[in-house]
């Protein structure tokens, strides 16, 4: 199994970025799959979610800012991220759910400058 994400990098406040998240070794169209992020000396959390459905859970600090999407035929999860903050700085992972399954990536980095 393996969750690479790409797409992270150095931004101004205010900038876009658009991760992405592929994935094999999965059933990826079974899987709920998600974003989650962790700030230096700050512990892990969720950013959202997208099941399997198209159900999806943001958290309230990104909402009406990041979109979370996923393309089943590419095996690809992506989120979309509008209007930057330096609290966005992180680093964020991709993570794949199903059932007992639980899968993460190596995360890929961001960081926001004020």
């Amino acid at each position: 199994v393996q969750l690479v994400e790409s797409g992270g990098g150095l931004v101004q406040s205010g900038a876009s970025l658009r991760l992405s998240c592929a994935t094999s070794g999965i059933i990826f169209r079974f899987y709920t799959m998600g974003w989650y992020r962790q700030a230096p000396e700050n512990e892990r959390e969720l950013v959202a979610t997208r099941t399997s459905g198209g159900s999806t859970n943001y958290a309230d600090s990104v909402k009406g800012r990041f979109t979370i999407s996923r393309d089943n035929a590419k095996n690809t999860l992506y989120m979309q991220k509008n209007r930057l903050k330096p609290e966005d700085t992180a680093v964020y992972y991709c993570n794949a759910a199903w059932e007992k399954a639980e899968h993460w990536g190596q995360g890929t980095q961001v960081f926001v400058s004020s």
